[in-house]
């Protein structure tokens, strides 16, 4: 077999700059409470490292974000890569908490992009994922921010005479590219922007150039939207056999019968260890015929 790292993939700049923080956080404060607010980014493992230095992450499905904030008496709270609503960081300082913001640069330039074209009277069409962390806290900034998931999302919305089109940060290129001709069917004098970040192109458009894949494997938490696009462009594409693995721990050898050719990369959330583990365990398959979980060392992950 043929086994081939897919470049660029992995940790983007502003996933590094968020666990740099929150590390140096730790270190300055060694003994203080440190919460997050929801997943600092989306893998579970790096959720698992963070623990192990006392870091806690507060995420419930059954509850909202300003209900996690109330369960906080004192302390620390970092806003994870994703972004934060201006009702979120208010209440988090009416309780008197230190905060730490961890907003990827490139959510924050988008948010503040909307916040300029909302001051000068657009409506906002944002192309996004419905209960993703950095959508709800773009959408809350104002009821004059339309959530568009597909063109049905089209629907209930006015004939309104100044329309800004932009987008998560993380959606994929092609997904962007439908839905803005879509809307500018019906909203001929819109104007876009194109908000994908430079690391979620990249990614992207490295899966583009992929001719030869008997297999894929995209190394990534099943809650992160950058690797499960990675993984629908990838079929999209025509690759036959694609897999979002969470590590190397997921990987079904029944997967690489009669397989030839296998590339792997990993969303811009996935640790590059976990990717580079994933690599080595199909070279030492490939080389010895045997199979061996391996253990996952959280401290390598951060």
């Amino acid at each position: 077999m043929e086994i081939k790292k897919v470049i660029p993939s992995g940790f983007c700049i502003g996933v590094i700059e968020a666990i740099k923080k929150v590390k140096e956080l730790r270190k300055d404060e060694p003994n203080a409470k440190i919460y997050i607010l929801g997943h600092l980014v989306h893998n579970e493992y790096i959720s698992d490292a963070l623990s192990k230095m006392d870091i806690i992450t507060l995420d419930d499905k059954d509850k909202s974000k300003e209900e996690l904030i109330e369960m906080i008496d004192d302390g620390i709270i970092v806003f994870s890569a994703h972004g934060i609503s201006d009702d979120l960081y208010k209440k988090a300082k009416e309780k008197g908490l230190r905060i730490l913001d961890a907003t990827c640069p490139f959510v924050y330039k988008t948010q503040c992009l909307i916040k300029d074209r909302l001051k000068e009277g657009y409506e906002v069409l944002y192309i996004g994922k419905d209960k993703h962390p950095e959508a709800m806290a773009v959408l809350s900034i104002s009821p004059h921010i339309h959530l568009i998931e597909d063109k049905s999302s089209l629907n209930d919305l006015q004939d309104y005479s100044k329309v800004f089109i932009t987008n998560q940060t993380t959606m994929s290129i092609t997904e962007i590219e439908q839905l803005v001709n879509i809307i500018k069917e019906r909203y001929p004098k819109a104007v876009f922007s194109d908000e994908i970040c430079s690391a979620t192109r990249m990614r992207q458009e490295a899966i583009y150039k992929i001719t030869d894949a008997d297999v894929l494997y995209v190394v990534g938490d099943p809650t992160s939207n950058n690797s499960n696009k990675l993984k629908e462009i990838a079929k999209s594409r025509g690759i036959k056999k694609v897999y979002l693995i969470r590590s190397a721990q997921d990987i079904d050898i029944q997967d690489l019968k009669d397989v030839s050719v296998i590339y792997v990369t990993s969303g811009a959330s996935t640790p590059n260890y976990l990717r580079d583990q994933v690599i080595e365990v199909l070279k030492e398959y490939d080389k010895k015929g045997t199979f061996k979980v391996p253990e996952i060392i959280l401290s390598k992950l951060i």
